[in-house]
């Protein structure tokens, strides 16, 4: 593959009508960019960027409180692994990310549970919000109901590409999608530490539908095509957009879920950015798709090829493994019952 590029969609002539010719000139762009990348960049979304703008200066707000204030909302009060994370406290294969995040979920009562209960329900339930920044929980909320829309309709595109009906995949987030926002900031390599050497994420892959990430200025997200690092360039006016292993194990890995990783950024800078994950609701099941035949001989299976990290057909399973596995001190806390299993 010689210098491969991420390449650019513009969604608004299917937002616009969803059956005029223009629209299935997106849908038949999707489906080859899916096929062969899993990951783009969208403009023409209409999420408004004064909005996009808004969270991201109340974002650098948050980071910029005093350790000790953010520290009131760590994670580690959460079951619902919410709230913030502090630079290596976030686990990718096993080693700490040098990040920083706040993570923010469907805003719900704690959980009442019942002895043999799946797991999961433990997952939804309250955010922690920080007092220093009191506007953060509207802007998300308002941000958030934006985005669903977007991932709704982009779905809906991805269902057309697969040749089924436009509504193939609302029963998966009816009536509410599982949802997660990560405000997260890398901060940069410190001088006595060779930038290669520092993780901001490690590789991997996501685990849900659709994930929406909205960058600043400073690069540092990577995307793996065959053998090598692609960068994903920033653009103020587009959404990095990939699929997520739900996505793949739905399509018989027609659709992969692409593995990617964030680098640290040089010393003396950092990086903010902002992940919107659109998932299935915790209680589906996932099913493998009829594809047409055309596209069912180019599928090579949805199973995963790491036999230490299968793909659960359960939503709720899928996002319970890998919440243990990245935040290790809440799993010990909150969660120590399941980390034998």
């Amino acid at each position: 593959m010689r210098n491969p590029t991420i390449p650019v969609l513009d969604i608004a002539p299917f937002l616009n009508n969803s059956s005029a010719p223009a629209s299935r000139s997106f849908v038949d762009a999707l489906r080859a960019v899916c096929h062969e990348h899993g990951f783009f960049q969208l403009v023409g979304h209409r999420i408004d960027r004064t909005r996009s703008s808004e969270l991201q200066q109340l974002a650098r707000r948050f980071f910029a409180r005093p350790e000790a204030e953010r520290m009131e909302i760590a994670n580690v009060h959460s079951p619902q692994f919410r709230g913030y994370t502090p630079v290596g406290h976030e686990h990718t294969r096993g080693r700490p990310d040098r990040r920083e995040q706040l993570d923010i979920g469907r805003e719900l009562p704690p959980p009442r549970l019942a002895p043999g209960d799946p797991a999961w329900l433990r997952l939804r339930g309250p955010n922690l919000w920080p007092r220093g920044v009191p506007e953060l929980e509207g802007v998300v909320a308002a941000w958030a109901d934006a985005m669903q829309q977007l991932g709704r309709a982009l779905c809906g595109a991805l269902a057309l590409a697969l040749g089924q009906p436009v509504d193939r995949f609302e029963p998966l987030v009816t009536p509410e999608p599982e949802v997660l926002v990560k405000i997260i900031r890398y901060p940069g390599a410190s001088r006595s530490e060779p930038t290669d050497d520092a993780q901001g994420v490690g590789e991997h892959r996501d685990t849900g539908l659709v994930t929406f990430v909205l960058q600043d200025a400073t690069g540092g997200l990577q995307v793996r095509l065959g053998d090598q690092w692609v960068d994903v360039e920033p653009r103020a006016d587009a959404f990095v957009v990939n699929l997520g292993e739900m996505m793949q194990l739905l399509t018989h890995g027609y659709f992969a879920a692409t593995v990617h990783r964030v680098v640290t950024p040089p010393a003396g800078t950092d990086r903010l950015s902002i992940a919107y994950f659109f998932n299935p609701k915790l209680e589906a099941t996932l099913a493998p798709l009829t594809l047409p035949p055309e596209l069912a001989r180019e599928a090579p299976g949805g199973e995963s090829d790491e036999p230490e990290n299968p793909i659960f057909a359960n939503y709720g399973d899928n996002s319970m493994k890998v919440r243990l596995r990245a935040h290790p001190d809440v799993a010990q806390r909150h969660h120590a019952d399941l980390l034998d299993s």
